[in-house]
């Protein structure tokens, strides 16, 4: 198990603009050889954006791109005509695949944080998608075959404890809360790295929140 703490994450962003964000891997001009990816992630970011603040119009491609919102809500348009507005619970889904281009603002008068993940299809091109999970209930896994990769969200009451997935890769990262991960306590911003592990448990302290990425391969 690999733990990465939300202190030695990546600062980017434009602050002048209202924009902070937090890269757990390489990312844009942070380069890091030995932290391009695990398993199908290739991308872990924490945005904060603040009243107006957003990311203009920009291209994806050959991207499986999953949004997490923490707190806030988050406005998307798409290339494809999709526009919708993200909020707590809700899984956004949007398949890059060939090629598609999207805004993504905060257009509400509180701050948005949210969580953005990248992950990496087993093959490339295709037709853009796009889908929501509106309030997507604890413990329902979120597939994303594409990628080869299930999406498990735990909310867990203070003292509940739930089984991390025994597969190849497991990405865990804490979104609110402190759990204790076999032992390692993670706070929000926190992650953990498991590869073959096959009885992790995590414990949460107080009430927690957890996402976790149950991977294949790649």
């Amino acid at each position: 198990m690999d733990v990465r703490r939300a202190s030695e994450r990546y600062k980017g962003g434009d602050p002048a603009a209202g924009i902070e964000s937090w890269h757990a891997l390489s990312f844009g001009p942070h380069y890091d050889p030995d932290n391009l990816r695990f398993g199908a992630v290739i991308a872990c970011n924490e945005e904060h954006l603040g009243p107006g603040a957003g990311f203009d119009e920009h291209p994806h491609s050959h991207t499986e791109i999953v949004t997490w919102v923490i707190s806030g809500e988050l406005t998307h348009r798409d290339s494809t005509g999709h526009e919708t507005v993200i909020r707590p619970g809700d899984v956004q889904r949007l398949s890059a695949a060939s090629g598609v281009r999207h805004v993504e603002r905060n257009a509400a008068r509180v701050p948005l944080t949210f969580l953005q993940m990248w992950l990496a299809p087993l093959k490339p091109g295709g037709e853009p998608r796009y889908e929501v999970v509106r309030g997507i209930a604890d413990s329902t896994p979120f597939a994303l075959p594409e990628a080869g990769a299930m999406l498990h969200v735990r909310r867990l009451a203070p003292g509940a404890r739930t089984a991390v997935p025994a597969a190849p890769y497991v990405y865990v990262h804490v979104t609110r809360g402190t759990v204790c991960l076999d032992g390692e306590p993670l706070e929000p911003g926190d992650a953990a790295r498991l590869t073959d592990e096959k009885d992790a448990e995590a414990v949460a302290e107080g009430a927690a929140e957890v996402l976790m990425w149950e991977m294949t391969g790649f």
